[in-house]
């Protein structure tokens, strides 16, 4: 019962802004932005998406492999997943290139900005899913469009059904291209800003998806998520943090519990309730590879 995670390998350059960006946008004038944000402090981490996602599912003891692209520029990375006990055996080395860069500024308020630089990704689609009969579900996230689209395919071929997590993947891919990947997905998940986005883009709304027999995930952060099916209507509430560091890579962790959820066939509610803790213990952490999982975490694995 193996899980595949496609996505995305990066470092995360993060900054914090301790003031508010709303502060210094002036709305007549927003086609015409020239700004800049004072961050006294900077951090260089382990990012991406996949790497994000693995890092959380080897932590719980999931049985799960990642695949992606890293550059020339990958050593330390790799030294890190080996020093956290995961496999690098997926992972291809792109020569003459650097691995996927994210210069991420978080203000006051837990906005973000990101400007990214793909790097290695680009070649995502040069690395394939093991066809040895061994995965028994995958998650297509954020990659590169081309890496995006032949995993699916190869899934798809497989018979191996997979969650659909476009996130910050999804100005890559037109109405059609969407359509595909929800048509063929079993499990969709998005945050609240993406899934509008979603919507605009192909008319689906939630009771579009569901019907189709699909489970929906919906993330909005410390208002809680929603798990939607046919049958269900859950609401998932965010557990308190009374000293929260770090958004970034909250949504990742979360994703990581319904990978775990579905391969352990745990119930939606306990799905819900692990992949919002791991979500809230991340938060507790600067950078999205650095948090401990608690006794409490472990408690919801049995």
């Amino acid at each position: 019962m193996t899980a595949v995670v496609c996505g995305s390998f990066a470092y995360d350059n993060i900054l914090n802004f301790e003031g508010k960006f709303e502060d210094h946008l002036i709305d007549s004038e927003l086609n015409n932005i020239n700004i800049s944000f004072l961050c006294t402090d900077m951090r260089r981490e382990f990012g991406g998406c996949a790497g994000n996602i693995i890092y959380n599912l080897s932590g719980i003891g999931a049985d799960a492999i990642a695949i992606g692209t890293m550059g020339n520029d990958s050593s330390p990375y790799l030294e890190w997943m080996k020093k956290n006990k995961i496999s690098t055996d997926y992972i291809k080395i792109i020569e003459g290139n650097y691995t996927a860069q994210a210069y991420i500024t978080t203000d006051k308020d837990a906005n973000q900005i990101t400007t990214f630089h793909p790097g290695a990704m680009q070649f995502a689609h040069e690395i394939k899913i093991p066809t040895d009969q061994s995965i028994s579900l995958g998650l297509i996230s954020p990659d590169g469009r081309d890496g995006m689209i032949q995993h699916t395919e190869q899934l798809i071929e497989m018979s191996v059904p997979y969650i659909f997590d476009p996130g910050q993947g999804m100005p890559m891919f037109n109405k059609d291209e969407l359509h595909f990947f929800t048509e063929h997905a079993s499990w969709i998940v998005m945050n609240d800003y993406e899934f509008k986005m979603y919507s605009e883009i192909t008319g689906f709304s939630t009771s579009d998806i569901v019907s189709k027999n699909k489970t929906l995930v919906i993330t909005n952060g410390d208002k809680g998520s929603k798990i939607l099916t046919l049958e269900n209507d859950l609401n998932i509430p965010t557990p308190k943090i009374h000293d929260p560091k770090d958004p970034t890579g909250c949504g990742d962790a979360y994703r990581a519990g319904i990978i775990y959820g579905i391969n352990n066939k745990m119930t939606l509610e306990k799905i819900g309730e692990l992949s919002s803790e791991l979500g809230a213990l991340k938060v507790q952490s600067f950078g999205t590879q650095n948090h401990i999982f608690s006794d409490k975490i472990k408690k919801l694995l049995k």
